[in-house]
């Protein structure tokens, strides 16, 4: 009876510790994406407006860069203009960074069940796009009411048809139903599953190159996780950033202007009238973000983890 007693001991603290660890993973998650996003969002604004203005002769574009940009939407709008549609992402953050890392951590479990073995770096990268899968259904959405909140505002005061995440949400489903708020899931994934890939292998790849000979990583300095987190917030955009600006023109654009999942008829159209650098609108300012946003989320997480 005393030895039952110690082993359902050990199996009720056991479970204790996996509650707290998901609770942990659950606030760190919560903590870092919050962060990333208070930090990063004004330049996402500046991304997303960059990609979807107008495509007319140069002399004639409502912004001419990242920094004009900035400045005709602060004269305007004021600072909170560039935290338009930050509601969607923010209510989202948490779930979505658990279910990042509870992807991530899967991919690794189902192709290397040895823990004490080292993952290859395709074995990372895998493991990453197995967490991009899962993240999109929480993603997409959340996306396509941000983008729609952040260009809005660009058209004028005749063009504001949403007064914030809820009520965009609210008419998109009234207009086509779910179907409406998942309008471009197809580009998220494609997005989403390589660039998640990318971040991931980086990270763990940067923080087990940092770490020393007989040290764990858990005790990397500040300076360590900030610039692991940086350069991989860089790899993951590098990735992402073409397919990223075929999901916003298609999520902003309206209904019935491209077919299908909007992949073919908006690359063909950027290209047409733009060529391949299209693909890369917005990049000064996704780069200015990724290092320093990245950065500090993955800090919070570490932090919170320990």
């Amino acid at each position: 009876m005393g030895e039952l007693g110690e082993l359902e001991l050990e199996l009720l603290q056991g479970n204790q510790e996996k509650h707290i660890s998901l609770l942990k993973n659950f606030v760190a998650g919560g903590a870092g994406g919050a962060c990333l996003l208070f930090v990063g969002h004004p330049l996402d604004t500046i991304k997303v407006r960059l990609q979807t203005q107008p495509r007319v002769p140069s002399q004639d574009v409502l912004y001419k860069g990242a920094y004009d940009c900035f400045l005709k939407t602060v004269s305007k709008e004021g600072l909170l203009g560039l935290y338009k549609g930050m509601g969607a992402p923010l209510a989202s953050v948490a779930p979505m960074m658990a279910i990042s890392f509870f992807g991530f951590g899967l991919g690794k479990q189902l192709l290397q069940p040895d823990s004490t073995k080292t993952l290859m770096p395709t074995q990372l990268f895998l493991s990453g796009c197995l967490a991009g899968v899962f993240t999109t259904v929480i993603v997409c959405p959340g996306e396509r009411v941000k983008c729609l909140l952040q260009v809005q505002a660009s058209g004028g005061q005749q063009a504001v048809r949403y007064a914030g995440p809820l009520d965009c949400a609210l008419k998109l489903y009234k207009t086509q139903g779910i179907r409406s708020i998942y309008k471009g899931t197809t580009l998220t994934l494609i997005r989403d599953v390589p660039s998640n890939g990318a971040y991931f292998m980086a990270y763990d790849f940067l923080k087990h190159k940092m770490t020393a000979e007989g040290e764990s990583v858990s005790q990397l300095s500040t300076p360590k996780i900030l610039l692991c987190g940086g350069i991989a917030g860089i790899c993951n955009w590098i990735v992402g950033l073409p397919p990223d600006v075929l999901k916003t023109n298609f999520q902003t654009a309206p209904d019935g202007r491209y077919r299908g999942t909007g992949l073919v008829d908006v690359l063909r159209e950027l290209l047409r009238d733009e060529g391949p650098r299209a693909l890369y609108k917005g990049s000064n300012a996704v780069f200015l973000r990724a290092f320093p946003a990245n950065a500090v989320d993955n800090l919070l997480q570490a932090l919170y983890s320990i």
